[in-house]
């Protein structure tokens, strides 16, 4: 099993951010391939993604932790794979957002940091611009 972590600031306070990635329906709007996400009761989201060229449906798991402000979540598979994310606060308009990714797929260990670092980008990127439309 290899872990690989990524962090980077976001300009959002801790609270919001948490709020907008502790949703189930937002995940696809940040996860490279991930189509849809749609909440099955606990713990459970189905979802569905293209990983790899191929279409890929099932259950995965999402944990919240609302007083770390953490997410954990993983999906049963040949991979492994699962990961937690983090927020702490950076200041009262800002978060540190840290992303650490287990799995044992085989493979180019740059291309699967690579993706994470991708990841971390885009949530920040969508967060920020999700927060400031008008609802």
């Amino acid at each position: 099993m290899t872990d690989y972590r990524h962090s980077a600031t976001v300009e959002l306070p801790a609270d919001e951010l948490f709020a907008y990635l502790r949703e189930p329906h937002n995940l696809p709007h940040y996860f490279s391939g991930m189509q849809s996400a749609h909440p099955e009761g606990g713990d459970t989201v189905h979802v569905e993604a293209e990983v790899h060229g191929r279409h890929v449906e099932g259950d995965a798991w999402l944990k919240v932790d609302e007083g770390t402000r953490t997410l954990s979540w993983g999906a049963e598979g040949p991979d492994d794979y699962h990961g937690t994310l983090s927020i702490d606060a950076a200041g009262p308009a800002a978060s540190r957002v840290e992303v650490t990714l287990s799995s044992v797929r085989e493979g180019s260990g740059d291309e699967i940091q690579r993706g994470l670092e991708e990841t971390v980008a885009a949530l920040a990127h969508t967060a920020v611009a999700d927060s400031t439309v008008d609802p």
